[in-house]
C-alpha cells in the first residue's frame, strides 16, 4: 500500500462556536515547547524539553531542561523545571537519584518519565475551582528507578515510582510499583511470563521496563 507524501499544515479544522477556545501547548522534537492559538498561530516558543508541557497560571510553564543519554537512561529526564514566561527558572528539582554514568553524565537527576502534577490541580489544565499553583506548593512527580527483585525476575528492571516533592525540593513521600507487586493481581502465567522476559530494553546493559507506566493522578477521599 502506498503512503501519502502531501498532508494538510496548521489548522484544518476550526468551528469556533463548537470549540472550548483558548490556546494549546505542545513539545516539539528538538524544538522547544511551543504555544499556539486556534488559528495555528505561533505564540510564544521556551526552550526547553517536556514530557509533558503544562502551562500554569501567570504564564508559568513546567518541563524538564534534557534527558539522560540513551545509552543509560530510558526516556528519563534529568530535571523538572518551571520557566515563567520569559524562559527564567523559578523551580527545578532534580534530586531523586545521583547518577554515574560512564562517559556520560554525572550529576543528580530527577528521571522523571511521563507526568507530574503540581498541587491544586490533578490533571494538567483548565478545570474550574482547580487552579493549579504557581508559586508554591508540592509536585506529584512519576518517576524512574533501576532495581533488582528477583521476586519478580531475575534481570535488571525498570522500576516506576511516585515521589511528592515540597517547593523546597525535599522528598515528602515515594510509592514503588515493585514493592506492591503482590497487589497487582497478576496469576502466576503472567508472573511467569513476566519473569522470563520483562519486556527488556537495550539501555544500561538490558533493562526489563515491564510495567511502563505513564499516568498517575491524585485522587480525592474514599468513599
Amino acid at each position: 500500500m502506498g503512503q501519502p507524501l502531501v498532508f494538510p499544515h496548521g489548522v484544518t479544522v476550526y468551528n469556533p462556536k463548537k470549540c472550548f477556545n483558548g490556546y494549546t501547548i505542545v513539545p516539539l522534537i528538538n524544538d522547544g515547547v511551543l504555544l499556539f492559538d486556534m488559528n495555528g498561530n505561533e505564540i510564544r516558543r521556551w526552550n526547553m524539553h517536556a514530557m509533558p508541557p503544562k502551562l500554569l497560571p501567570g504564564g508559568y510553564v513546567m518541563g524538564l531542561s534534557g534527558y539522560r543519554h540513551p545509552d543509560y537512561g530510558m526516556q528519563d529526564g534529568v530535571n523538572l523545571i518551571e520557566i515563567d514566561y520569559d524562559g527564567n527558572i523559578v523551580w527545578e528539582f532534580d534530586k531523586f537519584e545521583e547518577i554515574n554514568d560512564p562517559g556520560r553524565d554525572h550529576r543528580w537527576m530527577a528521571r522523571q518519565h511521563h507526568d507530574y502534577q503540581r498541587e491544586g490541580n490533578p490533571v494538567g489544565y483548565y478545570v474550574p475551582g482547580m487552579e493549579a499553583k504557581a508559586l508554591e506548593g508540592n509536585t506529584l512527580i512519576l518517576v524512574h528507578q533501576t532495581i533488582k527483585n528477583p521476586l519478580i525476575s531475575d534481570k535488571k528492571l525498570l522500576d516506576d515510582a511516585m515521589i511528592e516533592v515540597d517547593w523546597e525540593g525535599n522528598i515528602l513521600w515515594k510509592w514503588s510499583v515493585s514493592e506492591h507487586f503482590d497487589e497487582l493481581g497478576f496469576d502466576e502465567a503472567a508472573k511467569n511470563i513476566l519473569s522470563r522476559d520483562p519486556n527488556m530494553r537495550t539501555p544500561d546493559g538490558g533493562v526489563g521496563d515491564y510495567l511502563h507506566v505513564n499516568c498517575m493522578s491524585y485522587l480525592g477521599p474514599n468513599k
